[in-house]
């Protein structure tokens, strides 16, 4: 393909989102996931609450949405794939060839996360179904111990994993308008729903005051370095940045909608559904007497035990798991779609035949990812199993690489009359957003990649 194609010529042969709302729908399913109901819940539990919620806050204005207004605008400016929206950008601002390069980097780690993603949604298929008959009736230790058992059965793990791919890849093959936009504007309505009725259920029968003033009453004196850079880190990761998604999300974007405004909505959306999901966890945390810092355990050790003794715990339980099952979806659609993108458009694959394709590739690698957890626990290449290959390579390398990249091209290569063009913003908005993208994200990037390594 040639990178001299104009972006009106592409985006004649492309989809497009319905309107602004439904992208915003879209790039909020992307956003929540798994890191917004499990992650950002267990992260304020281990870093002191309303003190981490402080500065991830602050963060997630000053870095997240800088960078995703960044990665909008390149995929609606090049009306491409990640890989062609960079060479195309750089094209068009005069720079050095190999700054068309840099969309590769978030191809490969959007694989690696959508690789272990799956399996980890798997995970969530298995508690979800385990909720529906109901925790009833478990012990402590059979709370802390269902989840290594289930780790301990390849048989299962793989099960959810392909039923999972299954899923994904049963809505992306049928497009941009007809399967991602239906798909997001269904489940991101019925995941707030949810949410909405869990959070007032726990204003009755769970203890909604504690979670309050546990994320809330911000003391200033338990903010230190640790929780900094682990509120940088979830800034960074939760708007899925650095990936591609967003770029290929922007690229079907209509040409009037404002992309300032809009991934502010986004930003909005995905900070509510997680302060909910995080009052709601906490809520039914404190009201069973457990310790809300019990780390990434919180979502399938320590909630089914709640679970199991409260009133209603049944129902609640089974709609919690249908709930995270919805945003680990949406999620992995959006992992999903600039993985095919490139594939139709750089390869000239049928959409089927790309969908297919990649949820093979993926499927495999995932089933490596599962096995490392039992069979192959043994097989290791620099000391880590295939899982843990794939989260540190992906979260720690080439997501934060990509991150960086994406901020020094947008702040420093991209010619300004080009992002201007794109933005249309004012003056001070302008040098606010100019000045974000080319001095503190960068910096907050590369602090989040060195704490990552350490």
């Amino acid at each position: 393909m040639s990178i001299e194609i104009t972006a009106n010529d592409a985006v004649a042969t492309r989809g497009h989102w319905s309107n602004r709302w439904a992208f915003i729908l879209v790039m909020a399913g992307s956003a929540v996931g798994l890191g917004n109901i499990w992650r950002f819940p267990y992260m304020t539990g281990s870093n002191g609450g309303s003190a981490f919620v402080l500065v991830y806050l602050a963060c997630l204005l000053a870095v997240g949405f800088s960078l995703l207004v960044a990665e909008i605008m390149l995929g609606r400016r090049a009306r491409a794939n990640s890989v062609t929206s960079f060479a195309r950008v750089a094209h068009e601002s005069g720079a050095h060839p190999l700054w068309g390069k840099v969309g590769w980097l978030s191809i490969v780690s959007v694989f690696c996360i959508f690789s272990f993603y799956t399996v980890v949604a798997g995970w969530v298929m298995e508690y979800t179904m385990r909720a529906a008959v109901g925790f009833a009736g478990i012990t402590a230790e059979q709370a802390s111990s269902g989840f290594k058992t289930l780790l301990s059965s390849p048989d299962i793990l793989i099960f959810w994993h392909t039923v999972f791919v299954l899923m994904t890849g049963g809505v992306v093959i049928f497009g941009v308008t007809k399967g991602i936009e239906r798909a997001n504007c269904f489940m991101m309505p019925a995941l707030f729903l949810i949410l909405v009725s869990m959070l007032a259920y726990t204003m009755f029968s769970a203890d909604l005051p504690a979670a309050f003033n546990f994320m809330f009453r911000f003391d200033i004196e338990k903010i230190n370095q640790s929780v900094i850079l682990s509120a940088l880190g979830q800034a960074f990761f939760t708007l899925s940045v650095g990936n591609g998604t967003m770029i290929v999300y922007g690229s079907y974007l209509k040409s009037e909608t404002a992309i300032p405004r809009t991934s502010l909505y986004v930003v909005a959306a995905d900070t509510l559904i997680a302060i909910m999901a995080g009052l709601v966890i906490f809520a039914i945390v404190f009201a069973q007497g457990l310790k809300p810092d019990f780390g990434p355990g919180l979502l399938l050790g320590t909630l089914p035990l709640a679970f199991s003794t409260m009133p209603g715990g049944h129902l609640l339980g089974f709609s919690f798991f249908i709930l995270v099952v919805f945003a680990a979806w949406t999620s992995s659609i959006s992992m999903l779609e600039p993985l095919a993108a490139l594939l139709i458009e750089r390869f000239q694959f049928s959409r089927k035949k790309a969908v297919i394709s990649i949820c093979f590739c993926v499927w495999l690698v995932g089933i490596a990812a599962c096995l490392s957890f039992n069979h192959w626990q043994d097989v290791t290449l620099f000391g880590l199993g295939a899982f843990d290959l794939l989260d540190s390579l992906s979260g720690k390398i080439l997501m934060p690489l990509s991150g960086f990249l994406i901020a020094i091209f947008c702040g420093w290569i991209v010619k300004r009359e080009v992002v201007r063009s794109e933005l249309r913003l004012g003056d001070t908005a302008y040098f606010a957003w100019e000045w974000t993208i080319r001095i503190i994200a960068p910096i907050a990037i590369l602090a989040i990649g060195i704490n990552a390594l350490q």
